[in-house]
């Protein structure tokens, strides 16, 4: 794999928001979105939201993107959640990637929280 420089802007931040949604698929995740918050948030530019079926594919999801990311020497600035796995946050400042169980997702329901973020489904196109 090509080693590729991150640099913080906004173009960018859709780049590795795309990357890691693909990562998250390519993790069997589910329900993945691509929010762009970069005109209602002013500490990031991209949330990137998924669903996995259990806390160990939480964590497999969670630690498949950070090392994948590390290839590119892309490092998570700041990372919660590893203790209890209903949601792991990874923050890559521009992106801020939100891994839950179904159950945590559905309470916090960041979608309505941030309704007016563009929102762009990913989905497998294989299936």
């Amino acid at each position: 794999m090509a080693e590729k420089k991150i640099v913080n802007d906004t173009e960018t931040s859709h780049e590795l928001a795309k990357m890691i949604a693909e990562l998250a698929l390519e993790k069997k995740a589910e329900d993945i979105v691509v929010m762009d918050v970069s005109k209602i948030a002013g500490f990031t530019n991209y949330f990137v939201i998924a669903t996995g079926n259990s806390d160990t594919h939480v964590k497999g999801m969670a630690d498949y993107i950070e090392d994948e990311l590390s290839h590119y020497k892309v490092k998570v600035w700041h990372k919660e959640g590893y203790i209890n796995l209903k949601w792991i946050l990874m923050d890559y400042v521009d992106v801020v990637v939100h891994l839950f169980d179904a159950k945590t997702r559905e309470y916090y329901d960041l979608e309505t929280l941030w309704a007016d973020a563009e929102k762009i489904v990913v989905r497998d196109e294989a299936s």
